[in-house]
């Protein structure tokens, strides 16, 4: 009896939820209780930064309000910013930043070895250009002392071609020779 007098929702099942707006200075002093924890990990850089973050996050629970009654009034359904909420808002805040600095930190070591790897990549393709220009030299030396055989054997080839006409010709001599030889032998043979 006496604890359905002190709460008297327990027997009428019924429980008046009543929420009462945080005041500014309140919600920003919350916010830099929380918040303090990223500053001292390095996460927030400065005192201002943390004061300018806490006063957004106070801000935005604060600009909530009017979107819930405007919410009430377009679709007769009722939406409450709790104390919790706000806590949620700081806690998700923080998850998210420290989220996201580390993905910066971690393209930011990805940048920095892919900046390595090109430039040892640099001083390769370098020093292949000098081997390159070495090898050209070379190539072109061969290619001229390649050209300087060429004519050689060009003239040697025309001397032997000449070489082979005289071969020939006086092969044709020495076969008239021959066939005159032949006559004369033949022409003894018969006469014996």
């Amino acid at each position: 009896r006496i604890r359905g007098r002190k709460f008297p929702a327990l027997i009428s099942c019924m429980v008046v939820d009543e929420f009462m707006p945080w005041p500014r200075d309140a919600l920003d002093g919350v916010a830099r209780r929380f918040l303090i924890d990223l500053q001292n990990s390095g996460n927030l850089p400065d005192e201002t930064t943390l004061a300018a973050v806490a006063a957004n996050m106070a801000e935005v629970h604060l600009s909530i309000d009017s979107a819930n009654k405007q919410f009430l009034a377009e679709e007769r359904r009722y939406n409450y910013t709790t104390p919790k909420s706000f806590l949620e808002l700081i806690s998700f805040y923080s998850k998210m930043l420290k989220e996201k600095q580390s993905t910066v930190s971690a393209n930011c070591e990805r940048l920095e070895r892919g900046l390595g790897i090109m430039e040892q990549v640099q001083e390769k393709v370098s020093g292949l250009k000098e081997d390159l220009k070495i090898m050209m030299i070379q190539v072109e030396e061969k290619k001229a002392a390649t050209g300087v055989l060429i004519e050689e054997v060009s003239k040697a080839s025309a001397v032997a071609n000449e070489e082979k006409e005289k071969a020939s010709v006086t092969a044709a001599e020495t076969q008239v020779v021959a066939q005159a030889a032949k006559e004369l032998k033949d022409q003894a043979d018969g006469e014996r």
